[in-house]
């Protein structure tokens, strides 16, 4: 029996990260559409899941895709994570650019098979679910808790870059838990999204406010940029502030590392 290891191709890789950004954002989105609230507009909430439920989903989705297909890719289902990766000397910069596009096209897949479910719901429900937002990322007006636009960036710069060093902490080649890994990253991520949920409905993924904004109508989109541009911002600052603080000098991984679960 050979003990050669195979490596994944670039098509592998970026498969493994369409599936597990669509994962994510189906099962996160989907629980938020479908069962954060149920029935539909009943008062009182007492057989929806609310915001607990919700933040649970997303970061259960994030334990099973980084299982699942975090040896392949590295499991990152976030361009917010990609390029933090990659500016904490964890990932090529050439890369970025190809995991970034499988990633939002993998968040788009996942909204898109929920309007199709929705085609057959009950009623209006589809009509009521973009007319609400699609679970979409706001400030202003389109926040659940009516945070305004400062603190709609505080909060994507600051909770991004906590998840991202999160990241990078537990996949450190020689301190991190690689078994373990994905359930701190899924544990971090729920908590993210019991702290923010109220605020902007949490982002801290550009791919994931994409996939929602683009069925969520005019006032999500408007708003979109500041859940492209500050998550991404907060993730760069993580990757440097870690590779500053916490890599030696001269002792970086290799590039090929990926911060993957293995």
């Amino acid at each position: 029996m050979s003990d050669t290891t195979i490596e994944p191709t670039t098509v592998n890789r970026l498969v493994a990260e369409a599936l597990g950004t669509f994962l994510l954002v189906f099962g996160g989105v989907g629980a938020a559409l479908f069962a954060a609230n149920f029935p539909a507009g009943s008062e009182g909430n007492p057989l929806g899941i609310g915001f607990v439920g919700v933040a649970l989903a997303f970061g259960l989705t994030v334990v099973a895709g980084a299982y699942a297909w975090g040896p392949i890719s590295g499991g990152h289902f976030n361009p917010a994570i990609t390029l933090g990766l990659a500016a904490a000397g964890r990932f090529e910069w050439r890369k970025t650019i190809g995991y970034i596009i499988a990633q939002i096209i993998g968040g788009a897949l996942g909204t898109t098979l929920i309007v199709l479910i929705g085609l057959f719901g009950p009623g209006d429900w589809l009509a009521t679910a973009q007319d609400g937002g699609f679970a979409s990322n706001g400030f202003g007006e389109l926040s659940p808790g009516g945070f305004g636009l400062g603190a709609a960036i505080i909060a994507e710069i600051l909770l991004t870059a906590v998840f991202v060093l999160i990241i990078l902490g537990v996949t450190n080649a020689t301190r991190g838990t690689a078994a373990l890994a994905p359930l701190a990253i899924g544990l971090t991520l729920t908590l993210i999204h019991l702290i923010s949920i109220p605020i902007d409905n949490t982002s801290v993924n550009p791919a994931r406010s994409i996939a929602a904004a683009i069925y969520g109508g005019v006032g999500p989109l408007a708003q979109l940029w500041v859940f492209i541009v500050f998550p991404i911002v907060g993730g760069i600052i993580a990757g440097l502030l870690h590779r500053a603080l916490f890599e030696p000098k001269g002792t970086l991984p290799p590039v090929r590392a990926e911060a993957r679960v293995k």
